[in-house]
């Protein structure tokens, strides 16, 4: 865990183009990740929106980043985007704009993000496509390697301890 007092007000475009900060998501939790349509790792598309549908009246929002950096897996333009994730996983949780994660022209949303120790107190570059960071009302981060599950215990853990009782 690491904190992060400001990370609440980078800001960001919302798929619309529309500036956003985190702060715009009140007072939730508030899941980022970098999503892709042409990865392995889509499926778990399914499992972010079911968070979303199970914890959004809580207060919770998974918030998607569409990234290309990764083997060149979300190619399309941000409206494809947009109408693949609702027309085949039923995603109702807002995307933000197409971003680099990773390199020179990260998104500074990311360059913040990736200053956040994972589990086995790793920072640095995300690795790949579906990487998590749960961002707490409090700012405090706690970062999820790709592999591990929007349902994993421990993300579910994290997320039902940090809602409001």
């Amino acid at each position: 865990m690491t904190a992060a007092p400001d990370i609440r007000s980078i800001p960001f475009a919302d798929a619309h183009g529309v500036e956003k900060t985190l702060a715009d998501y009140r007072d939730d939790v508030v899941l980022v990740v970098n999503v892709a349509s042409k990865c392995g790792l889509t499926v778990q598309y399914e499992q972010l929106e079911e968070l979303q549908r199970t914890y959004g009246e809580r207060g919770f929002t998974v918030l998607g980043f569409p990234c290309n950096q990764f083997l060149g897996q979300e190619p399309g333009s941000i409206e494809e985007i947009l109408d693949y994730c609702a027309t085949t996983w039923g995603v109702s949780f807002p995307l933000g704009d197409k971003v680099n994660v990773n390199g020179s022209h990260a998104a500074p949303l990311y360059k913040a993000l990736k200053k956040t120790k994972d589990g086995v107190g790793l920072s640095g570059p995300v690795a790949w496509n579906f990487e998590k960071f749960l961002v707490l009302p409090s700012g405090e981060v706690k970062r999820f390697r790709p592999p591990v599950k929007p349902d994993a215990p421990e993300i579910v853990e994290a997320i039902e301890a940090a809602l409001p009782r």
